[in-house]
């Protein structure tokens, strides 16, 4: 394909028995109080981009910036990255105080005292470069702040930052001073390596790319399409050079209802160590003499510490040699400090108990998806067995593969309100959602268990139950996501 005629968009078709073809389909008989239109559908508006693309976008934004304030095309770009290519943000804050902005942009240098410039004038007519100490050089490259440094020093210091992975922010050697290398500038410098070229206009799309808000580079293996989306909502975007889906905002898997912060918060708690921490506290107590952490490991609550070998009763920490009749008293609430050392550790137990409820939902899910693929192969290859036989054409078999992906769209769906219920505080909306999502969690396994058995099951039947299926996760979409 030639990049320069690759563009598609949202609305393009391509072929395939994934799950993504039924998200490109119209919505089966979506519930009469809830008309799925452009308004509700979960796809956002967008664009695919080739590289030559993106550039004619960023050169309209220059010449947008351009045409209002003036700069040049070189400094327009820095204050384009800067400021998340706002041109109205940027008009404004430029007619309310231009230096000032200028500086916050990292375009103009801060005054320096009267004493440096001195210095820095010297060292200009000697030739002077203060990076590494030599003097003689008949040019030496500067930025608009005028600090001046050889073309070798400035080379090793651009490499350094490239190495780092730092392209549009590539700032002046001099202390303190947080002017910005122009692209001209750095390309200048960097003229004689090519590879040094090539890395450096890579990063810098990169860096480009990042800082616009209506920009977000497929998160597929290997593919260069750009999206381009206006779309507010975290809604679903599907590439359609490499056809990877993910969310148009944050770049990870499609989450809906969920939030991106939500879906980030959770993503982090299930794979960083918290919940380690989480049981330690839940399962494990501090020896009241020595402090070290003991586990539990039978049912007596008569406790010596292994390592000062003190008595001690668990529920209480009270000394197991005057604890004698009070052993009953531990069931008694006390206003002390052991009794608020337990409430803490049954609030880490609940808590514990709390996460793995959500966690082990969600976890069975993703795994009945993996399974689930299995039933989508039996289920293609029955469908060519049947046209092969002359038992029907593929489109009089077509609702058993519209069964299995509409399935699968539904379980995906029902896996990502349990981080959703996760971090919902209780009340009426959260009461309201749990029902919605136990509807369709009812409804998802009695879709499974007909698709499973599309043989013993009437086509009116399964229609019936994909009709329900996808009624009550459009239901829960429109309460709790558009």
């Amino acid at each position: 394909m030639d990049d320069e005629d690759m563009s598609c968009t949202s609305g393009d078709d391509y072929g395939g028995y994934g799950d993504e073809d039924y998200y490109n389909e119209a919505d089966v008989d979506a519930a009469d109080d809830v008309a799925v239109t452009p308004t509700h559908s979960e796809e956002a508006d967008y664009e695919c981009l080739n590289v030559n693309q993106v550039e004619r976008v960023f050169t309209d934004g220059v010449n947008s910036l351009v045409s209002r304030v003036p700069v040049n095309e070189k400094f327009a770009r820095i204050l384009l990255e800067a400021n998340q290519w706002d041109v109205e943000k940027i008009v404004k804050h430029f007619r309310q105080d231009r230096t000032e902005f200028m500086r916050r942009s990292h375009i103009d240098a801060r005054p320096e005292p009267r004493r440096k410039l001195s210095a820095t004038a010297t060292s200009i007519a000697k030739g002077y470069c203060s990076v590494c100490a030599m003097d003689g050089y008949s040019e030496l490259p500067h930025l608009s702040c005028g600090h001046c440094f050889c073309e070798h020093c400035w080379k090793s210091h651009i490499e350094s930052r490239l190495s780092e992975g730092v392209a549009a922010r590539i700032e002046c050697m001099e202390s303190n001073c947080e002017v910005y290398a122009p692209a001209e500038f750095v390309l200048k410098i960097i003229k004689s390596s090519n590879a040094l070229k090539l890395k450096y206009e890579r990063f810098l799309l990169r860096d480009m790319v990042n800082s616009h808000p209506h920009l977000k580079f497929c998160v597929g293996n290997d593919c260069q399409v750009i999206i381009r989306s206006t779309e507010i909502k975290p809604k679903r975007v599907t590439c359609l050079s490499c056809h990877t889906s993910f969310c148009v905002k944050c770049g990870a898997d499609y989450h809906a209802p969920t939030s991106c912060d939500t879906i980030r918060q959770w993503m982090t708690k299930c794979a960083d160590d918290s919940e380690t921490a989480n049981y330690i506290s839940a399962h494990t107590k501090d020896c009241p003499q020595c402090h070290s952490c003991i586990e539990k490991a039978g049912g007596c609550n008569h406790i010596q510490c292994t390592r000062c070998r003190h008595h001690f009763c668990w529920m209480c920490f009270g000394d197991w040699k005057s604890h004698g009749s009070e052993y009953y008293e531990c069931s008694r609430y006390k206003e002390n400090p052991s009794v608020a050392a337990e409430a803490n550790h049954v609030k880490a137990r609940r808590a514990l108990e709390k996460y793995l409820h959500y966690f082990e939902r969600f976890e069975n899910h993703s795994k009945s998806l993996k399974m689930e693929e299995e039933l989508r192969d039996k289920i293609r290859k029955k469908i060519d067995d049947k046209v092969n036989e002359h038992n029907g054409t593929w489109i009089d078999w077509q609702y058993l593969h519209k069964s299995v992906s509409l399935l699968t769209k539904c379980r995906y769906t029902l896996q990502y309100t349990y981080p959703f219920a996760y971090y919902l505080s209780a009340g009426p909306r959260k009461n309201l959602f749990e029902y919605q999502q136990a509807q369709l969690e009812k409804e998802v396994e009695e879709l499974a268990w007909a698709v499973e058995r599309a043989d013993g099951t009437a086509r009116g039947a399964l229609e019936a139950h994909m009709h329900r299926a996808e009624h009550k996760r459009q239901t829960l979409l429109h309460d709790f996501f558009f």
